[in-house]
């Protein structure tokens, strides 16, 4: 009798076999031993035997049977004696197994005498279909290790449990190979084809499907098991050119024979045909392949046709699914689930429930059924008609109980929720679930996220690691997503290091959204680091890197370089990559770049895609290539609000603001209604144009759309007026604004400044602190710059300083440049050498334009660190007229004659073409503008018989013409003719001349106001007793009773 005691097999024991390919030779197969073996039965037990247990077996082996009932048969063979039978004891251990009591399995093995080839294959295959592959391989060793040989059976189990193991038994699988190659087994059709699989699985990629094929093609003798199993690896592998091939070669071989394709068959072809729809969504394929399998007749096979209704549900064909899925004489909830699918993926929602509805009662649901209809309802096109059957789902759901038995369901309650913006409802099914998985917590944050509740997604992960479940990547992603929604940098660092613990660092999906942190935080060195330590990219990696380049004002030109690896790379762009590309094109204002890039876009086939077209708008625009964008524009046939923006936008580019309020009035002509982009837009171009009257046009139509309340309007509105001279106005709709944000306050502080007002500034800036509202660059160069025109030297270094120190802002070019002013105006000139000298950037052109403004002040005292920068002015930009026009004024100032000859000599040697000074008047709905001396006005003599009349009566009241700055060889008389005709006299005699009013004459110039006519106006504002507004290019002056608001300080 066999002692009950459990035993540890072998190799569970810790000891180690050879190699099999160590093995030095298969012994013969021991038949008569084995014969003999299994006859030792006593003959009065014989007859007993043969009577009574022949029956028994017979059942017992073709029938489910319990363990209780092998036991009981067991224990009949040891009372009987009769358990020492080879053919009894293997029948038991095979009992055991099923049975699934490896543990008297393997104690019935253990003490067994005698084992024979078919004992060790029971053993084999046992392991191998209880899921223990590793113990299986162990028996295996131990039967080579015996001396038996293994038989068709055991080197079929022994590559099955390779298979199951896969990559990390592909050493063994290859030795049980060899040892196969030396039997007579190695043309066995079931052997090889189980070699087939083996091969599939233990290998991944194109070198699997390789030593697969080599197996095949040695095949003498192939079955339709072969064939299938061979199209099958080429489909896991999305080798759709070889599985079609291969099934080519098959119907040519079946001709004649006894084998044709299966459901099998042509269900590893649908796998393959949906890869081939995946890469190019070509639909010709999988439509013959419908063909030919209506051909066959396998359209009512439940695998086949449920296969079908997935593969064309999943990339768009839904009305070819939907016709499969009716016409299937069997359904079930694969096929269902399959075309729901499809159809929430096409945002059909509705059509979603309808299959749903009225395949319930054909169909046995299961609760991934009531998953996928859950998410139906979030695509809904009606999001309130989606909440509401969803709604009804759940309370069916609460009815059945279902909520509570499948932990799935209830996570997709939350989504559901969470998509149809109701985050309250989601939450409360959250807290109200037994059972919660990652998946729920994650499916909570993740809906947290989406409805904008940043911080609460945070606090919920949170809770999530203090409940000891452990998040996922879909957790990090999302908590990521919120961080950098809230611009949390350092709680980002923190989930990254989350990430790191728990081995997630590597995971694609995750480094992905760090770029993307890093990227909306402006951190470019750690976006940088966190692309190089990436061990695999995807094509969103890609494109998070180039865009935290295009966004970055610094570093655009290096997301080029990124776009261009990742061509080199073979990465396939698409729209996303083109649009990040086209982004740093536009900051670049590079049409050359704009037209390669637009190459590209054609090349790879992405021009209906409305997103790169106006993408193409803005570049376009931007670059102001405006026949480029109306082609583009015009040959739109959908086009959005996106669209009609970039279009607006581009003619304010352009400069062509009539053509952009024209389209502005075709758009609302048309039937559309202008959104708050639009209206910002429209507003920056009346400001960039200083056309109060169109600008207040605007703020009427935003009124009547209800819109002036939103920030952004609200901000473009203060920014309007401001740059159109009416501070007040923009002052009284700043204070009313309800909400304020950056560009409120930004807008707000630089229109106080550009109009001389630095005292409110400055009090604006307090305040603005006083709200916590952090400020940016902008801010400060408003700040600095008004510090500058009052001279407040120490108050301006504290605000420079504390950019760095209190708010992290790295100071930039501009900065520097109101620091030098400050110092150039402050005429602390070894102090401004020395900062020049300390700055961590190479000065520009800006700083040395500043540093000649001021020596040109200093009357000559300055004159070598004037010639300094007059140097590095031209070493910069030898082709720019301005730069030689300031170099020519210093040395006038300083009387240094012949240097201003050879600087204006320069200019002309240089070919560099001064812009003539314009100004213009807005006089009933129509523009005038005038240049220096001229003489095309229709109310030419009106308006010099008033200048004269002007500078008669200044010339009374003292005026003196600044003459310095004008040519040296001119004589005095003709040097102040010249100047007494500059643009601007123009422009105020001419509105003086017309009907008299008391209203302030507003005048916009677009060069900055000489010396002469900045005095001429304050002489002409007290003799007409009028305020006159004069916007130059670089403030606004108001002159009032003989004074500016610039206190002269320009």
């Amino acid at each position: 009798m066999f002692s009950p005691r459990i035993l540890v097999p072998p190799w569970r024991r810790g000891l180690h076999f050879t190699s099999l390919g160590q093995t030095s030779a298969i012994p013969a197969i021991r038949t008569k031993d084995a014969l003999e073996n299994q006859s030792v039965i006593a003959p009065e037990v014989s007859v007993f035997f043969s009577q009574e247990y022949d029956s028994l077996i017979q059942s017992f082996r073709s029938s489910s049977h319990s363990n209780d009932q092998v036991k009981q048969l067991h224990g009949g063979f040891i009372k009987k004696g009769v358990v020492s039978e080879l053919f009894l004891v293997n029948t038991l251990i095979t009992g055991y197994f099923r049975t699934q009591d490896l543990v008297s399995a393997y104690n019935l093995f253990d003490e067994m005498p005698i084992k024979n080839t078919v004992t060790w294959s029971c053993m084999i295959s046992g392991y191998t279909h209880n899921g223990l592959p590793e113990g299986a391989l162990g028996v295996f060793r131990e039967m080579i290790s015996s001396g038996c040989s293994p038989n068709h059976y055991a080197f079929g189990s022994a590559l099955r449990a390779c298979q199951i193991l896969g990559p990390q038994a592909f050493t063994q699988g290859l030795q049980i190979h060899g040892l196969v190659s030396k039997t007579p087994y190695g043309f066995d059709v079931v052997l090889c084809n189980v070699l087939l699989s083996m091969y599939g699985s233990c290998i991944l990629g194109h070198g699997g499907s390789e030593c697969a094929w080599r197996v095949f093609e040695g095949m003498e003798n192939k079955n339709s098991i072969s064939w299938n199993c061979m199209i099958t690896i080429y489909s896991q592998r999305a080798d759709t050119s070889s599985a079609f091939r291969l099934f080519s070669d098959m119907q040519m071989e079946s001709c004649g024979s006894s084998y044709h394709p299966t459901e099998y068959t042509f269900g590893s072809l649908i796998t393959a045909a949906t890869e081939s729809l995946r890469c190019d969504r070509a639909y010709l394929l999988p439509e013959q392949l419908l063909a030919r399998i209506e051909k066959s007749g396998f359209m009512q096979d439940l695998y086949v046709g449920s296969a079908l209704v997935s593969c064309f549900a999943r990339y768009g064909g839904v009305d070819t699914a939907k016709k499969i899925f009716r016409g299937m004489g069997t359904r079930n909830s694969v096929s269902l689930n399959g075309l729901i699918t499809g159809l929430v993926k096409l945002k059909r929602g509705e059509e979603a429930v309808e299959i749903f509805l009225e395949s319930r009662d054909m169909i046995r649901l299961n609760s991934d059924s009531f998953v996928l209809l859950l998410t139906s309802f979030g695509e809904f096109l009606c999001s309130d008609l989606g909440k509401q059957k969803g709604r009804e789902v759940h309370g069916f759901l609460l009815r059945t109980g279902m909520i509570d038995l499948s932990v799935p369901v209830g996570n997709s309650l939350i989504n559901m929720y969470a998509k149809c913006g109701e985050v309250e409802d989601a939450y409360s099914v959250f807290k109200s679930m037994f059972n919660r998985d990652s998946v729920s917590w994650s499916s909570m944050i993740s809906g947290l996220d989406q409805n904008d509740q940043f911080e609460d997604a945070l606090s919920t992960l949170c809770l999530m690691k203090r409940s000891g479940v452990v998040p996922s990547n879909f957790t990090l992603i999302s908590a990521l997503s919120s961080c950098s929604s809230l611009g949390w940098k350092y709680m980002g660092e923190q989930i990254q290091c989350e990430g790191v613990k728990l081995g997630l660092n590597h995971d694609v999906s995750v480094t992905n959204a760090l770029l993307s942190l890093y990227a909306d935080t402006g951190c470019i060195s750690e976006c940088k680091k966190v692309f190089n330590h990436m061990q695999e990219y995807d094509q969103v990696s890609w494109n998070s890197i180039i865009r935290a380049y295009a966004d970055s004002d610094t570093s655009v030109p290096i997301a080029m370089m990124y776009f261009m690896e990742m061509l080199r790379s073979g990465w396939n762009p698409n729209s996303v990559t083109f649009i990040n590309a086209l982004a740093a094109a536009t900051s670049l204002s590079d049409v050359h770049l704009a037209h390669q890039i637009h190459t590209l876009v054609l090349k790879w086939n992405l021009t209906d895609d409305n997103a790169v077209k106006n993408s193409l708008l803005t570049c376009y625009g931007k670059c102001r290539e405006i026949d480029d964008c109306e082609i583009i524009f015009t040959r739109m046939t959908e086009r959005d609000e996106i669209s009609w923006n970039s279009m607006i936008s581009g003619y304010i580019h352009a400069e062509r603001l009539s053509d952009a309020m024209e389209l502005v009035c075709l758009l609302l002509n048309n039937g559309h209604k202008l959104d708050c982009f639009t209206f910002a837009t429209v507003l920056s171009a009346c400001a960039s144009v200083a056309t109060l009257e169109h600008g207040m046009e605007v703020h009427a139509c935003a009124i009547r759309a209800c819109l002036v309340s939103d920030v952004f309007i609200g901000s473009a509105l203060v920014d309007m007026y401001g740059k159109c001279g009416r501070i007040e106005y923009a002052s009284k709709f700043f204070d009313s604004m309800p909400v304020r944000n950056i560009y409120s306050w930004n807008s707000m502080i630089s229109g106080y400044a550009r109009h001389g007002d630095e005292l409110k500034a400055l009090e604006t800036f307090t305040q603005m602190k006083q709200e916590n509202q952090l400020p940016d660059h902008v801010t400060f160069v408003g700040v600095l710059s008004a510090c500058s025109h009052m001279g407040l030297l120490k108050e301006a270094f504290e605000h420079f300083e504390s950019m760095s120190k209190c708010y992290g802002l790295t100071p930039q070019m501009e900065h520097f440049s109101c620091m030098v002013d400050l110092l150039g105006r402050a005429r602390e000139f070894e102090k401004l050498e020395d900062f020049i000298n300390r700055m961590p950037m190479s000065p520009n052109v800006l700083i040395w334009r500043t540093v000649i403004a001021a020596c040109g002040r200093e009357n000559g005292r300055l004159l070598d660190l004037g010639r300094r920068a007059a140097e590095k002015i031209m070493e910069l930009e030898p082709e720019n007229a301005v730069n030689y026009v300031l170099v020519a004024n210093m040395y006038a100032s300083e009387e240094q004659w012949e240097n201003m000859a050879e600087a204006r000599h320069g200019m002309k040697v240089a070919a560099a073409t001064k812009e003539a000074g314009r100004s213009w008047v807005s006089m009933k709905d129509r523009v005038h503008v005038f240049v220096s001396g001229d003489k095309s006005h229709p109310f030419l003599d009106e308006i010099y018989k008033k200048l004269r009349e002007l500078h008669r009566e200044m010339k009374a009241r003292g005026y003196v013409p600044e003459i310095r700055h004008a040519m040296h060889d001119l004589e005095a008389e003709n040097k102040e003719e010249i100047l007494s005709c500059h643009s601007e006299r123009l422009a105020v005699a001419f509105v003086l001349t017309q009907r008299k009013s008391e209203m302030p004459i507003r005048i916009m110039k677009n060069l900055r106001v000489c010396v002469d006519c900045h005095t001429a106006f304050k002489y002409i504002s007290d003799i007409v007793g009028r305020q006159i507004v004069l916007r130059d290019s670089n403030r606004f002056h108001h002159f009032t009773n003989g004074k500016c608001s610039c206190k002269d300080y320009w």
